[in-house]
């Protein structure tokens, strides 16, 4: 069996990517810090708790994970975190966090497993972000995270395609999810308004049911109206 990681796995489009990956029929590994609202069945599922902005505890998960499975294919970088607000606003200690979640541990899980997927030719999936593609003057930070994210998918593909391995940045639009929790801002009400993690998850089948030398190698998601909401003060 063919097996998948998938950080942030516990919730949101993480979860929603490995019920999806579970059902095509990969064993799929997947990473979060908490797992108790995590609902899915099967055996085929495996909880791993990992905080993947602490890269030692990382290192040891990976290293665990590859010792006993040696049939990795797919790697989704899902994980993430957003702090929004004028840029003097913000924390450093969110600064770091968005850093470390974000674009640090995607580096860095990418760079333990790629021989592996070299050997496998096999798939990086970057969920990023539209943020990534544009300007954003009430997230920069945020922002800036995801242009890295979206810039090293592009950079990697690059350098290792002729050894079979595809390499996808998936930028997805306004998600109806619990991401915006730190935000002053959501979705709107209209369904119309926004995308769902299942959305996410049926992008990547499509992607992954692509004949062999054909590569999706980028993917916009949006909604078809705009009207995102400002959350009202308490």
């Amino acid at each position: 069996m063919k097996a998948a990681l998938v950080t942030g796995a516990s919730r949101g489009i993480g979860l929603a990517i490995s019920k999806k990956l579970v059902k095509m029929g990969y064993k799929v590994y997947g990473l979060a810090r908490d797992f108790s609202t995590a609902e899915i069945e099967g055996t085929d599922f495996i909880r791993v708790v990992c905080d993947i902005t602490d890269t030692n505890s990382l290192l040891k998960k990976i290293n665990e994970i590859k010792n006993s499975e040696g049939n990795i294919h797919i790697v989704v970088n899902n994980a993430g975190v957003g702090y929004f607000g004028p840029h003097e606003q913000l924390k450093p200690s969110q600064i770091e966090k968005m850093v470390l979640t974000n674009l640090q541990a995607p580096l860095i899980l990418t760079n333990l497993l790629l021989r592996e997927l070299k050997k496998n030719s096999g798939y990086i999936i970057n969920i990023s972000s539209i943020t990534a593609k544009k300007s954003s003057t009430h997230g920069c930070a945020y922002c800036a995270t995801k242009a890295g994210l979206s810039h090293f998918s592009t950079s990697l593909f690059d350098e290792v395609r002729k050894s079979g391995v595809k390499v996808v940045a998936i930028h997805p639009d306004i998600t109806a999810s619990d991401f915006h929790n730190h935000a002053d801002f959501t979705h709107g009400e209209d369904p119309l308004s926004y995308i769902t993690p299942e959305c996410i998850a049926d992008a990547i089948e499509n992607i992954l049911l692509q004949r062999e030398g054909t590569l999706i190698s980028e993917i916009t998601i949006r909604p078809q109206k705009n009207a995102i909401e400002r959350k009202k003060q308490t």
